[in-house]
Protein backbone atom coordinates (compact mmCIF):
# COMPACT_ATOMS: atom_id res chain seq x y z
CA UNK A 1 0.00 0.00 0.00
CA UNK A 2 1.41 3.75 -0.76
CA UNK A 3 2.05 5.79 1.84
CA UNK A 4 -0.09 8.57 2.80
CA UNK A 5 -0.18 12.01 4.28
CA UNK A 6 -2.48 13.82 6.01
CA UNK A 7 -2.67 17.77 5.74
CA UNK A 8 -4.84 19.51 8.48
CA UNK A 9 -5.87 23.20 8.54
CA UNK A 10 -7.68 23.71 11.46
CA UNK A 11 -9.53 26.77 12.36
CA UNK A 12 -11.26 28.22 15.58
CA UNK A 13 -14.61 26.61 14.06
CA UNK A 14 -13.38 23.99 11.62
CA UNK A 15 -11.50 21.65 10.59
CA UNK A 16 -10.30 21.02 6.95
CA UNK A 17 -8.55 18.04 6.07
CA UNK A 18 -6.89 16.30 2.52
CA UNK A 19 -5.45 12.84 2.26
CA UNK A 20 -2.66 12.53 -0.31
CA UNK A 21 -0.76 9.33 -1.50
CA UNK A 22 3.05 10.05 -1.73
CA UNK A 23 3.35 9.30 -4.81
CA UNK A 24 6.74 8.98 -6.88
CA UNK A 25 5.69 12.41 -8.97
CA UNK A 26 4.39 14.12 -5.40
CA UNK A 27 1.72 14.07 -3.06
CA UNK A 28 -1.55 12.65 -5.08
CA UNK A 29 -5.00 14.27 -3.99
CA UNK A 30 -7.32 11.74 -2.36
CA UNK A 31 -9.86 12.17 0.30
CA UNK A 32 -10.53 15.46 1.50
CA UNK A 33 -13.34 17.61 3.57
CA UNK A 34 -13.98 19.41 6.37
CA UNK A 35 -16.16 19.74 9.89
CA UNK A 36 -17.57 23.12 10.44
CA UNK A 37 -19.51 24.87 12.94
CA UNK A 38 -17.34 23.17 15.83
CA UNK A 39 -18.74 23.57 19.54
CA UNK A 40 -22.42 24.54 17.83
CA UNK A 41 -24.06 22.09 15.78
CA UNK A 42 -21.10 20.50 13.54
CA UNK A 43 -21.21 18.70 10.17
CA UNK A 44 -18.73 16.77 8.36
CA UNK A 45 -18.27 16.14 4.67
CA UNK A 46 -15.93 14.21 2.91
CA UNK A 47 -15.49 14.16 -1.09
CA UNK A 48 -13.06 11.79 -3.26
CA UNK A 49 -10.74 13.42 -5.63
CA UNK A 50 -13.39 13.67 -8.09
CA UNK A 51 -15.78 15.37 -6.12
CA UNK A 52 -18.21 12.37 -5.27
CA UNK A 53 -19.59 12.42 -1.67
CA UNK A 54 -18.01 9.94 0.49
CA UNK A 55 -19.56 10.56 4.12
CA UNK A 56 -21.44 13.12 5.76
CA UNK A 57 -22.44 13.53 9.24
CA UNK A 58 -24.33 16.33 11.67
CA UNK A 59 -23.83 16.14 15.24
CA UNK A 60 -26.54 18.03 17.89
CA UNK A 61 -25.43 21.28 19.17
CA UNK A 62 -22.90 21.96 21.18
CA UNK A 63 -21.63 17.81 20.64
CA UNK A 64 -18.22 18.18 19.68
CA UNK A 65 -15.43 20.23 20.41
CA UNK A 66 -12.03 20.36 18.62
CA UNK A 67 -10.04 17.15 19.99
CA UNK A 68 -13.39 15.21 19.86
CA UNK A 69 -13.50 16.31 15.83
CA UNK A 70 -9.71 14.73 15.06
CA UNK A 71 -10.45 12.12 16.64
CA UNK A 72 -13.33 11.05 14.92
CA UNK A 73 -11.44 12.21 11.90
CA UNK A 74 -8.56 9.94 12.39
CA UNK A 75 -10.98 7.25 13.14
CA UNK A 76 -13.37 7.90 10.31
CA UNK A 77 -9.87 7.60 7.83
CA UNK A 78 -9.15 4.51 9.13
CA UNK A 79 -12.14 2.88 8.96
CA UNK A 80 -12.62 4.13 4.88
CA UNK A 81 -9.57 2.76 2.89
CA UNK A 82 -7.48 2.14 6.05
CA UNK A 83 -5.53 5.12 5.74
CA UNK A 84 -2.93 5.60 8.52
CA UNK A 85 -1.28 8.15 7.62
CA UNK A 86 3.00 8.07 8.09
CA UNK A 87 2.59 11.90 8.66
CA UNK A 88 0.80 15.28 9.29
CA UNK A 89 1.51 18.23 7.45
CA UNK A 90 -0.12 21.01 9.42
CA UNK A 91 -1.12 24.97 8.83
CA UNK A 92 0.30 27.15 11.40
CA UNK A 93 -0.30 30.79 10.47
CA UNK A 94 2.44 32.21 12.53
CA UNK A 95 6.12 31.21 12.53
CA UNK A 96 7.43 34.46 13.82
CA UNK A 97 11.17 35.63 12.71
CA UNK A 98 12.58 32.34 13.83
CA UNK A 99 10.55 29.86 11.16
CA UNK A 100 11.27 30.57 7.57
CA UNK A 101 11.12 26.93 6.77
CA UNK A 102 9.01 24.17 7.43
CA UNK A 103 10.13 22.25 10.19
CA UNK A 104 9.26 18.79 12.37
CA UNK A 105 7.33 19.27 15.48
CA UNK A 106 8.76 18.31 18.66
CA UNK A 107 8.52 19.28 21.61
CA UNK A 108 10.59 21.91 21.96
CA UNK A 109 9.25 23.14 18.30
CA UNK A 110 5.67 23.37 19.84
CA UNK A 111 6.44 25.27 22.96
CA UNK A 112 8.55 27.69 20.60
CA UNK A 113 5.41 27.77 18.99
CA UNK A 114 2.78 28.23 21.72
CA UNK A 115 5.00 31.49 22.74
CA UNK A 116 3.60 33.15 19.33
CA UNK A 117 0.14 32.91 20.10
CA UNK A 118 0.19 36.07 21.18
CA UNK A 119 0.80 38.13 17.78
CA UNK A 120 -2.19 35.59 16.42
CA UNK A 121 -4.24 35.24 19.08
CA UNK A 122 -7.52 34.07 17.40
CA UNK A 123 -4.89 31.37 14.30
CA UNK A 124 -2.58 30.09 16.31
CA UNK A 125 -3.72 28.53 19.35
CA UNK A 126 -6.52 26.49 16.81
CA UNK A 127 -3.60 25.61 14.75
CA UNK A 128 -1.68 24.17 17.64
CA UNK A 129 -4.36 21.79 19.47
CA UNK A 130 -4.31 19.10 16.79
CA UNK A 131 -0.77 18.71 17.24
CA UNK A 132 -1.08 18.93 20.69
CA UNK A 133 -3.74 16.20 20.42
CA UNK A 134 -2.06 14.04 17.93
CA UNK A 135 0.94 13.86 19.76
CA UNK A 136 -0.90 12.53 22.94
CA UNK A 137 -2.58 9.40 20.42
CA UNK A 138 0.20 8.83 18.82
CA UNK A 139 3.99 10.09 20.35
CA UNK A 140 5.81 8.79 17.15
CA UNK A 141 3.59 10.41 14.92
CA UNK A 142 5.98 12.84 12.44
CA UNK A 143 4.14 15.95 12.48
CA UNK A 144 5.37 19.02 9.88
CA UNK A 145 4.16 22.20 10.75
CA UNK A 146 4.03 25.00 7.57
CA UNK A 147 3.76 28.82 8.04
CA UNK A 148 1.58 31.51 6.35
CA UNK A 149 4.37 33.88 7.68
CA UNK A 150 7.63 32.38 6.31
CA UNK A 151 6.63 32.99 2.46
CA UNK A 152 7.74 36.97 3.56
CA UNK A 153 10.73 36.49 5.09
CA UNK A 154 12.31 37.52 2.01
CA UNK A 155 11.04 41.11 2.28
CA UNK A 156 13.77 43.29 2.24
CA UNK A 157 13.56 45.27 6.45
CA UNK A 158 12.41 47.92 5.80
CA UNK A 159 8.95 46.58 4.39
CA UNK A 160 8.64 44.13 7.25
CA UNK A 161 9.91 47.49 9.59
CA UNK A 162 7.31 49.40 12.00
CA UNK A 163 8.00 53.18 12.93
CA UNK A 164 8.62 51.92 16.60
CA UNK A 165 10.78 52.06 19.47
CA UNK A 166 13.69 49.46 18.86
CA UNK A 167 12.80 47.73 22.13
CA UNK A 168 9.49 47.08 20.74
CA UNK A 169 10.43 45.37 17.81
CA UNK A 170 12.85 43.31 19.43
CA UNK A 171 9.79 42.34 21.17
CA UNK A 172 8.10 40.98 17.88
CA UNK A 173 6.26 44.45 16.77
CA UNK A 174 7.07 44.21 12.80
CA UNK A 175 5.08 43.41 9.59
CA UNK A 176 5.14 39.54 8.94
CA UNK A 177 2.42 39.19 6.23
CA UNK A 178 0.20 36.38 6.11
CA UNK A 179 -1.15 33.99 3.35
CA UNK A 180 2.09 32.90 2.32
CA UNK A 181 1.41 29.04 1.70
CA UNK A 182 -1.44 30.45 -0.73
CA UNK A 183 1.18 32.91 -2.66
CA UNK A 184 3.65 30.21 -3.05
CA UNK A 185 1.51 27.71 -4.47
CA UNK A 186 -0.24 30.12 -6.71
CA UNK A 187 3.50 31.56 -7.75
CA UNK A 188 4.90 28.34 -8.92
CA UNK A 189 1.22 27.80 -10.86
CA UNK A 190 1.96 31.14 -12.65
CA UNK A 191 5.11 30.16 -13.57
CA UNK A 192 3.60 27.03 -15.62
CA UNK A 193 1.04 29.47 -17.10
CA UNK A 194 3.48 32.66 -18.12
CA UNK A 195 7.07 31.46 -17.54
CA UNK A 196 7.80 34.95 -18.11
CA UNK A 197 5.66 37.46 -16.12
CA UNK A 198 6.30 35.16 -13.04
CA UNK A 199 10.09 35.36 -13.58
CA UNK A 200 9.18 39.22 -13.41
CA UNK A 201 6.97 41.49 -11.55
CA UNK A 202 3.90 40.04 -10.27
CA UNK A 203 0.91 40.89 -7.86
CA UNK A 204 -1.11 38.14 -6.71
CA UNK A 205 -4.70 39.29 -5.09
CA UNK A 206 -6.11 36.54 -2.42
CA UNK A 207 -9.06 37.83 -1.71
CA UNK A 208 -11.57 36.11 0.55
CA UNK A 209 -12.93 36.22 3.67
CA UNK A 210 -9.66 36.99 4.60
CA UNK A 211 -7.96 38.96 1.90
CA UNK A 212 -4.86 40.28 1.45
CA UNK A 213 -2.21 40.87 -1.50
CA UNK A 214 1.44 40.17 -2.65
CA UNK A 215 3.68 42.00 -4.66
CA UNK A 216 6.35 38.95 -5.90
CA UNK A 217 9.38 39.35 -7.66
CA UNK A 218 10.58 36.08 -9.89
CA UNK A 219 8.35 34.76 -7.33
CA UNK A 220 9.55 35.97 -3.87
CA UNK A 221 7.72 38.30 -1.74
CA UNK A 222 8.88 41.91 -1.83
CA UNK A 223 5.55 43.38 -0.32
CA UNK A 224 2.63 42.83 1.65
CA UNK A 225 -0.68 44.39 2.24
CA UNK A 226 -1.11 42.52 5.86
CA UNK A 227 1.43 43.51 8.15
CA UNK A 228 1.75 42.87 12.34
CA UNK A 229 -1.71 40.46 12.01
CA UNK A 230 -4.48 39.83 10.02
CA UNK A 231 -6.32 42.71 10.61
CA UNK A 232 -4.26 44.99 8.21
CA UNK A 233 -4.01 45.72 4.89
CA UNK A 234 -7.71 45.26 2.58
CA UNK A 235 -11.02 44.80 4.30
CA UNK A 236 -12.24 41.32 4.69
CA UNK A 237 -15.21 40.04 5.57
CA UNK A 238 -15.47 40.77 9.08
CA UNK A 239 -12.24 42.85 9.45
CA UNK A 240 -11.76 46.47 8.47
CA UNK A 241 -8.42 45.92 7.11
CA UNK A 242 -5.66 48.87 7.73
CA UNK A 243 -6.88 51.63 10.55
CA UNK A 244 -6.24 54.52 11.84
CA UNK A 245 -4.75 54.14 15.71
CA UNK A 246 -5.81 56.84 16.46
CA UNK A 247 -9.66 55.15 15.91
CA UNK A 248 -8.57 52.53 18.52
CA UNK A 249 -7.85 55.23 21.27
CA UNK A 250 -10.71 57.29 20.44
CA UNK A 251 -13.04 53.95 21.05
CA UNK A 252 -11.07 53.24 24.39
CA UNK A 253 -11.57 57.20 25.58
CA UNK A 254 -15.04 57.70 23.72
CA UNK A 255 -16.67 54.43 24.16
CA UNK A 256 -14.85 53.09 27.19
CA UNK A 257 -14.30 49.80 25.18
CA UNK A 258 -11.69 47.46 26.28
CA UNK A 259 -9.24 45.01 24.48
CA UNK A 260 -11.61 42.21 24.00
CA UNK A 261 -14.38 44.32 23.09
CA UNK A 262 -12.24 45.84 20.09
CA UNK A 263 -10.80 42.33 19.08
CA UNK A 264 -14.53 41.40 18.78
CA UNK A 265 -15.29 44.02 16.87
CA UNK A 266 -12.23 44.58 14.57
CA UNK A 267 -12.24 40.44 14.01
CA UNK A 268 -15.96 39.83 13.90
CA UNK A 269 -17.66 42.73 13.12
CA UNK A 270 -16.33 45.37 10.46
CA UNK A 271 -15.34 44.97 7.21
CA UNK A 272 -18.14 44.03 4.52
CA UNK A 273 -20.32 42.88 7.40
CA UNK A 274 -20.09 45.84 9.20
CA UNK A 275 -20.24 48.49 6.29
CA UNK A 276 -23.35 46.11 4.63
CA UNK A 277 -24.85 45.45 8.18
CA UNK A 278 -26.29 42.44 6.48
CA UNK A 279 -23.23 39.74 5.61
CA UNK A 280 -19.73 39.19 4.86
CA UNK A 281 -20.64 37.07 2.19
CA UNK A 282 -19.55 39.11 -1.63
CA UNK A 283 -21.98 36.80 -3.14
CA UNK A 284 -24.73 37.86 -1.77
CA UNK A 285 -23.55 41.90 -1.62
CA UNK A 286 -23.10 41.70 -5.41
CA UNK A 287 -26.79 40.50 -5.72
CA UNK A 288 -28.08 42.98 -3.24
CA UNK A 289 -29.37 46.44 -4.68
CA UNK A 290 -29.34 47.69 -0.48
CA UNK A 291 -27.63 51.10 -0.65
CA UNK A 292 -25.11 49.97 2.09
CA UNK A 293 -24.63 46.54 0.05
CA UNK A 294 -23.22 48.72 -2.90
CA UNK A 295 -20.99 50.74 -0.51
CA UNK A 296 -19.39 47.48 0.79
CA UNK A 297 -18.19 46.25 -2.69
CA UNK A 298 -17.76 49.56 -3.90
CA UNK A 299 -14.98 50.17 -0.68
CA UNK A 300 -13.62 46.63 -1.34
CA UNK A 301 -12.73 47.20 -5.21
CA UNK A 302 -11.28 50.78 -4.26
CA UNK A 303 -9.20 49.80 -1.62
CA UNK A 304 -8.00 46.60 -3.71
CA UNK A 305 -7.18 49.23 -6.57
CA UNK A 306 -5.25 51.57 -4.11
CA UNK A 307 -3.24 48.79 -2.85
CA UNK A 308 -2.35 47.66 -6.11
CA UNK A 309 -1.03 50.87 -7.64
CA UNK A 310 1.48 50.38 -4.32
CA UNK A 311 2.35 47.03 -4.43
CA UNK A 312 3.30 47.84 -8.04
CA UNK A 313 5.37 51.19 -6.79
CA UNK A 314 7.12 48.52 -4.69
CA UNK A 315 7.79 46.81 -7.64
CA UNK A 316 8.86 49.63 -9.96
CA UNK A 317 6.12 48.53 -12.54
CA UNK A 318 4.04 45.34 -13.16
CA UNK A 319 4.12 42.17 -15.40
CA UNK A 320 1.11 40.38 -14.10
CA UNK A 321 -1.99 40.22 -11.86
CA UNK A 322 -3.32 37.41 -10.48
CA UNK A 323 -6.53 36.69 -8.77
CA UNK A 324 -7.26 33.72 -5.99
CA UNK A 325 -9.15 32.30 -3.47
CA UNK A 326 -13.01 32.79 -2.91
CA UNK A 327 -13.99 36.22 -4.34
CA UNK A 328 -10.58 36.32 -7.02
CA UNK A 329 -11.89 33.19 -8.15
CA UNK A 330 -15.07 33.63 -8.80
CA UNK A 331 -16.67 37.11 -8.50
CA UNK A 332 -15.63 37.91 -12.80
CA UNK A 333 -17.88 41.61 -11.37
CA UNK A 334 -14.59 42.18 -9.18
CA UNK A 335 -12.47 41.36 -11.36
CA UNK A 336 -13.30 43.31 -14.02
CA UNK A 337 -13.87 46.73 -11.75
CA UNK A 338 -10.53 46.43 -10.50
CA UNK A 339 -9.26 45.68 -14.05
CA UNK A 340 -10.68 48.52 -15.36
CA UNK A 341 -9.77 50.49 -12.26
CA UNK A 342 -6.07 49.28 -13.17
CA UNK A 343 -5.98 50.58 -17.03
CA UNK A 344 -3.60 53.27 -16.04
CA UNK A 345 -0.94 50.50 -15.17
CA UNK A 346 -1.31 48.49 -18.64
CA UNK A 347 -4.06 46.32 -17.48
CA UNK A 348 -6.33 45.20 -20.66
CA UNK A 349 -9.26 43.17 -19.84
CA UNK A 350 -10.88 40.12 -22.09
CA UNK A 351 -13.97 40.46 -21.11
CA UNK A 352 -15.31 37.18 -22.60
CA UNK A 353 -12.75 35.32 -21.19
CA UNK A 354 -12.95 37.09 -17.74
CA UNK A 355 -16.72 35.70 -17.49
CA UNK A 356 -15.61 32.07 -18.08
CA UNK A 357 -13.02 32.42 -15.09
CA UNK A 358 -10.27 32.46 -17.39
CA UNK A 359 -7.49 31.09 -16.64
CA UNK A 360 -5.82 34.61 -18.51
CA UNK A 361 -8.17 37.20 -18.71
CA UNK A 362 -6.07 39.96 -20.15
CA UNK A 363 -6.62 40.80 -23.50
CA UNK A 364 -3.75 40.08 -25.84
CA UNK A 365 -3.08 43.90 -26.12
CA UNK A 366 -2.91 44.33 -22.71
CA UNK A 367 0.72 45.12 -21.03
CA UNK A 368 -0.21 43.46 -18.13
CA UNK A 369 -1.14 39.90 -18.00
CA UNK A 370 -4.26 38.88 -15.92
CA UNK A 371 -4.70 35.41 -14.75
CA UNK A 372 -7.46 33.78 -12.46
CA UNK A 373 -5.54 30.57 -10.87
CA UNK A 374 -7.04 28.41 -8.23
CA UNK A 375 -4.87 28.49 -5.16
CA UNK A 376 -4.09 25.01 -3.22
CA UNK A 377 -2.68 25.90 0.57
CA UNK A 378 -3.33 22.32 1.26
CA UNK A 379 -1.53 21.00 -1.50
CA UNK A 380 1.48 23.10 -0.88
CA UNK A 381 2.08 21.85 3.02
CA UNK A 382 1.98 18.50 0.97
CA UNK A 383 4.48 19.43 -0.89
CA UNK A 384 6.46 21.08 2.10
CA UNK A 385 6.02 17.61 4.15
CA UNK A 386 6.71 15.05 1.50
CA UNK A 387 10.20 16.91 0.79
CA UNK A 388 10.71 17.17 4.86
CA UNK A 389 10.06 13.13 4.87
CA UNK A 390 12.41 12.33 2.13
CA UNK A 391 15.15 14.54 3.00
CA UNK A 392 15.27 12.57 6.40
Amino acid sequence: MTDSLLVLNAGSSSLKFSLYELAAGGPEPGVRGRIEELHRAARFTARDAAGTVLGARAWPQGALGASEALSFLIDWLAGHGGAHPVAVGHRVVHGGTEFAEPVRVDAATLERLERLAPLAPLHQRANLEPIRALAARDPGLTQIACFDTAFHRTQPEPEQALALPEALTREGVRRYGFHGLSYEYVAGALGRLDARAAAGRSVIAHLGNGASMCAQRAGRSIATTMGFSTLDGLPMGTRPGALDPGVLLWLMDAKGMGAREIEDLLYHRSGLLGVSGATSDMRVLLASDAPAARRAVDLFVYRVGRELGSLAAALGGLDALVFTAGIGEHAAEIRARVCRDAAWLGVELDESANGGGGPRISGVASRVSVWVIRTDEELMIARHAARLLHSS
